[in-house]
C-alpha cells in the first residue's frame, strides 16, 4: 500500500490500534466522531470500519 509522496506508512502498535477503535466504537458516536477520531490519529476514516 503505497502512500502519497513524501508520506511514510504510519505505523501502529497493538496497544494503539484497540484505543483507537475504542475511541470510534463508544455507544451513540456518530459518523462525524469517527471521522475526528481518524483525523485526530492521520488515518483514513475506512481504516476503521475495517
Amino acid at each position: 500500500m503505497a502512500g502519497k509522496k513524501g508520506q511514510k506508512k504510519r505505523v501502529c502498535s497493538d496497544d494503539e490500534k484497540l484505543s483507537i477503535c475504542a475511541l470510534a466504537r463508544v455507544s451513540g458516536v456518530s459518523v462525524a466522531q469517527v471521522a475526528q477520531v481518524a483525523r485526530r490519529y492521520a488515518m483514513n476514516t475506512n481504516l476503521i470500519y475495517k
